[in-house]
């Protein structure tokens, strides 16, 4: 897979082919550049939906995951490599939440894979294991800054990982409810991290 997949855009970097370059978006990003940061997650987030239709077939679950992926480019953003492929990077992440998603959802096993996560491209090994490298307290301190329902529903879901039913008993919230609510909240992130760049 590489960045000729993008779909045409004006809003990041174009290479001499007329292709969106987001390897050097990303790298813009990491520099400071919160408009290039915004435009990209903008840019990627068609691809990232397509990657997830594959696999996700409710809508809202869709859009969750979605939004989950894009929660974890801004954490670990810092992992990326700009002397490597930006799409690898994605996809790798991408191939990561869904699993998490579907896990979470009880639709695949704990010890079943059905996607290809082999398009890790991290400079750092270490960095393969996206959420061990999340910068935690930065999304902690966004989650905290969310309406009370939202909070909880991010907090219990994506940061805890716990089901829907997990979450539903733990919080007396229907299931129902609790996904509205973490799908207001992960959107309200995205915004929020958008907005901030590569400020933490």
């Amino acid at each position: 897979m590489s960045d000729t997949h993008a779909p045409p855009s004006q809003s990041v970097p174009r290479r001499s082919d007329g292709t969106a370059d987001w390897s050097a978006a990303m790298a813009r990003a990491q520099g400071g550049d919160h408009d290039a940061y915004r435009r990209l997650l903008e840019d990627i987030t068609p691809y990232v939906r397509a990657l997830a239709a594959r696999h996700v077939r409710n809508r809202s679950d869709l859009e969750d995951t979605v939004q989950d992926v894009l929660l974890t480019i801004h954490a670990v953003r810092h992992t990326y490599d700009p002397a490597r492929p930006f799409g690898p990077w994605l996809v790798a992440i991408t191939n990561h939440r869904i699993v998490d998603g579907l896990r979470r959802r009880g639709r695949i096993g704990s010890r079943e894979t059905e996607l290809d996560v082999q398009y890790e491209t991290f400079s750092d090994p270490a960095a393969n294991l996206q959420e061990e490298a999340m910068d935690a307290r930065a999304v902690r301190d966004a989650v905290e800054r969310l309406p009370a329902g939202q909070r909880e529903a991010v907090r219990m879901l994506k940061l805890e990982e716990m089901s829907l039913k997990e979450a539903a008993t733990a919080s007396g919230m229907s299931v129902a409810a609790l996904k509205v609510a973490a799908h207001r909240g992960l959107k309200t992130l995205r915004k929020l991290f958008a907005s901030q760049g590569n400020r933490p």
